[in-house]
């Protein structure tokens, strides 16, 4: 998954020479990067620009990393990945409990620290979309209809289709977010947790056999579409039953 290049990441470290290469690197890789040498710097760059992750560094002369990451978490949500050179878990099992969201062990690749970026990211990601998700639980597309409480999907027809989990929580997931692109990524992230074989096997595996089960021509798929280099589409309206209740009342 690719990091949008509107991400903002804050390093925070007294070396200027470790700062400087993380910085090249993460540019490299389409991030927008800042840089601060001290907590004085770091307060004044969140206080000028959005930030999108912090990269703080524990050992600083002055006031350290944890007690930044401290104040910092006290004024804002924004996630903290913690730099550190001690090999025991206690500053580690210190940052996290004071709010801190990762952290990296020195020395380390700088694709382990994008990673964790990326992972951070992600997260946040499918948590703002989880929050966009409707209480009903009962959807219509082209005749079909998926019962999120129950755990079934009708044809048509009026036939039940036999779905795994992961078939059925797949559906779900475009379901609740039709006609939107969504990244494997995000599937995975959207679904963690319900649906345990997409943990298993590629998201591109559960898709081709949902399709062989709801589509017309799998070859030439009506409803879940492949938007290449991106994810895959929802194409067609998704209603919720309730609202055609409600339609019918009227």
């Amino acid at each position: 998954m690719s990091i949008k290049p509107t991400t903002h990441v804050l390093i925070v470290d007294d070396d200027h020479r470790i700062r400087a290469m993380l910085a090249r690197f993460l540019t490299d890789h389409g991030l927008k990067v800042s840089q601060a040498g001290d907590g004085r710097a770091m307060f004044s760059v969140c206080e000028t620009a959005r930030i999108d992750v912090i990269v703080l560094d524990i050992m600083m002369p002055g006031e350290d990393g944890l007690s930044l990451c401290r104040r910092m978490r006290g004024q804002s949500s924004v996630p903290i990945i913690l730099l550190t050179a001690m090999s025991g878990d206690t500053d580690r099992i210190i940052g996290l409990e004071i709010g801190a969201d990762d952290y990296v062990v020195k020395p380390f690749n700088p694709r382990e620290l994008l990673a964790r970026i990326r992972a951070v990211t992600r997260r946040l990601g499918a948590a703002s979309i989880n929050a966009e998700r409707p209480a009903a639980t009962i959807y219509e597309f082209a005749g079909w209809l998926l019962n999120s409480s129950r755990r079934t999907l009708t044809s048509p027809a009026g036939a039940l289709t036999d779905l795994t989990s992961g078939e059925f929580d797949l559906l779900a997931t475009f379901l609740e977010f039709p006609q939107r692109v969504l990244t494997r990524d995000q599937l995975l992230d959207l679904a963690h947790g319900r649906m345990s074989e997409a943990i298993d096997r590629s998201i591109d595996v559960q898709i081709s056999r949902l399709r062989r089960k709801i589509e017309a021509d799998p070859q030439d798929p009506a409803f879940i579409k492949t938007i290449r280099n991106e994810g895959y589409f929802f194409a067609i309206p998704v209603t919720l039953q309730q609202d055609l209740a409600m339609r019918i009342k009227v």
